[in-house]
């Protein structure tokens, strides 16, 4: 059982003592050892950590905008988010926004076609912090393959072409450049890595943006 109300478990317990079944706390133990570990006492408190907060309300909050802003769908009141992801196809730049939205982050993320123009409000956002995703190319080529391959389409066209995704990735990277916008390589970075990144360059934005 994985009940933390001491009432209600020494119930149970009592119960399973007098019907002979034997009862096994899947809990406790665990959070005695953080305890002791961490030197400090625990809320016997069902529930805790769905605690409708003002944490909760955030994150809820911040997933809505990720949705709502996911792939370029939306530029209206687009300087109300906290980061704007921009990035090639298959950069990671959604699971990255929701990653972000799960620490109540209002992230949206825009991709990077080539041949095709940004929207202009990009260039002209004061308040989000605007980043770049890259990845190395051939990795890029293989992941897009993969991807065509699982939608059972054909691995020969341009969105996996070697030529055209190192063309598109130097084409990001003169972007990037050019804006003065931070960029990340997440070849070998994971989600939490990329996200953790973000993390720490918009406490810097947000602390030059201050002073």
């Amino acid at each position: 059982y994985t009940l933390v109300n001491p009432q209600i478990r020494n119930k149970l317990v009592t119960a399973c003592q007098r019907i002979g079944v034997p009862s096994v706390s899947v809990l406790q133990p665990i959070m005695a050892a953080f305890g002791s570990y961490l030197n400090t006492g625990f809320q016997a408190r069902p529930g805790l950590q769905h605690a409708l907060d003002g944490d909760y309300y955030s994150r809820i909050d911040a997933m809505d905008f990720v949705l709502a802003h996911d792939d370029g769908q939306m530029m209206r009141n687009l300087n109300e988010a906290d980061v704007v992801i921009l990035g090639v196809s298959r950069t990671s730049k959604t699971p990255t926004c929701v990653y972000l939205a799960n620490r109540g982050i209002k992230a949206a993320n825009i991709p990077i076609i080539l041949g095709c123009q940004l929207p202009t409000e990009i260039f002209s956002l004061h308040q989000p912090l605007v980043v770049g995703l890259v990845k190395n190319p051939r990795r890029l080529v293989q992941i897009r393959r993969n991807r065509l391959r699982s939608l059972n389409e054909k691995t020969d066209v341009d969105y996996a072409d070697p030529e055209t995704v190192a063309e598109e990735v130097n084409y990001a990277n003169r972007l990037f450049a050019q804006q003065g916008w931070p960029v990340i390589d997440v070849t070998r970075k994971s989600i939490e890595e990329t996200a953790a990144e973000i993390i720490r360059l918009r406490a810097s934005h947000r602390e030059h943006a201050a002073e």
